[in-house]
């Protein structure tokens, strides 16, 4: 990277397509960031369901399915309980067979799991815990307790307590982060939640019965390291949530906060640049929001984006050039979607789209954010977006 100069390269945006059929509401089936594409880019991995300005609840079951890009339809492959707007059931298309396997959240036999879909022969096998990560060959995962989720962020989490949420314990030292091995279906536990406090300790929090709980992990490039955020809440509210950034290495060794101060650089949103390079959303020096970029453990931090972004959902292409951001509603309303050239810092405005105020209520657990995700050959953008007045997943051609 060299932001100080350099040719400024953009590629030119050629079509938005919306990818879906109107009929139901859909969204893309996991978190901004993660490939929803199949390596041929032949199909996206979807849900559909018929709820539209609600939290779903365990009895809201959607459908999981795939749009096929070359015939233009959705085919239904399986139902999911465990789902939510932000996250969908965090689905991903796994490494060791790209083209035709996901894996994604659910509810079985009264806790949550991950299942493993062949969708061409539409075989499955469980896996023991739901996924916040998968690894890039697909041989790992990282899990969360997603019953505390539901507690403290329910956009975030999923109904039905599939495990004890320990909600009257503020720092477990039984729960945290997990590894899972999804070839052996093995899990081990390899950070508790009492680990991080004695770290980082606490912030100043108005309450004493505040829970501590991890959210958005996301392993680097060659699955050596992961990303995570502890977060802070006092119980039964919405507000006072405080946030540090951290990365462990996959053994569960080297545990390590992101910023100096951790409690007020804070975080919010992140990706992995390279292997040992990553951007954070977080306050610089505790002040300015924005995107920090760093390598770990060496505080080389810079901000991103001349200043333009306070927070969003940054991702990079998977060739390093290009970031994508995306921001909130402005007061019309309106959300943009960005290209930062990574070498040079240029930004490029690429679209807006209307958010129908139905949908971006104040604290909305179903409100629509843009979300971008790369397609394998860095020629789509897909983003989720309710402009005409629906949740449907649109894509953006990009020509080089």
């Amino acid at each position: 990277m060299n932001p100080e100069g350099g040719t400024v390269r953009f590629p030119l945006v050629s079509e938005i397509r919306r990818m879906t059929d109107l009929k139901r509401e859909y969204l893309v089936a996991s978190y901004y960031g993660i490939n929803p594409f199949s390596a041929s880019q032949k199909y996206i991995v979807v849900l559909a369901t018929d709820i539209k300005y609600s939290l779903p609840t365990l009895g809201e079951a959607a459908t999981i399915g795939i749009i096929d890009t070359e015939a233009g339809k959705f085919v239904p492959l399986a139902q999911t309980r465990t789902w939510n707007f932000q996250e969908g059931c965090m689905a991903h298309w796994l490494g060791t067979a790209p083209d035709s396997q996901i894996i994604f959240n659910d509810f079985m036999d009264g806790g949550y799991v991950a299942r493993v879909l062949d969708i061409r022969t539409v075989k499955e096998r469980i896996i023991c815990r739901p996924v916040s990560s998968v690894s890039p060959d697909g041989t790992k995962a990282v899990s969360l307790n997603y019953a505390r989720r539901r507690l403290t962020r329910p956009d975030y989490g999923y109904d039905g307590r599939g495990e004890d949420p320990r909600e009257r314990i503020p720092f477990p030292d039984d729960d945290g982060l997990y590894l899972v091995d999804i070839e052996k279906n093995t899990s081990r536990l390899i950070l508790t939640i009492a680990e991080v406090r004695k770290l980082i300790g606490v912030p100043e929090m108005q309450d004493k019965n505040a829970l501590m709980w991890f959210a958005h992990t996301l392993f680097n490039k060659d699955a050596s390291r992961i990303f995570f955020l502890a977060r802070m809440r006092e119980k039964d509210t919405r507000i006072q949530q405080r946030t540090a950034s951290l990365t462990i290495d996959a053994d569960g060794k080297n545990l390590r906060p992101c910023f100096p101060e951790p409690w007020e650089w804070g975080g919010s949103h992140y990706d992995w640049y390279s292997r040992d390079m990553l951007m954070v959303t977080a306050a610089y020096e505790g002040k300015e929001w924005g995107p920090v970029i760093f390598t770990v453990g060496k505080g080389d931090y810079r901000m991103v984006g001349k200043g333009l972004f306070e927070d969003g959902h940054g991702t990079f292409s998977r060739d390093g050039r290009y970031m994508a951001m995306d921001t909130y509603p402005d007061g019309t309303g309106m959300q943009g979607l960005y290209l930062v050239d990574m070498e040079t810092d240029a930004v490029l405005p690429v679209a807006r789209f209307y958010e129908p105020v139905e949908f971006y209520r104040p604290l909305s657990h179903w409100r629509c954010d843009l979300h971008p995700r790369w397609s394998p050959r860095g020629n789509i953008l897909l983003v989720n977006s309710t402009h005409e007045n629906t949740r449907q997943v649109y894509g953006i051609s990009l020509e080089y």
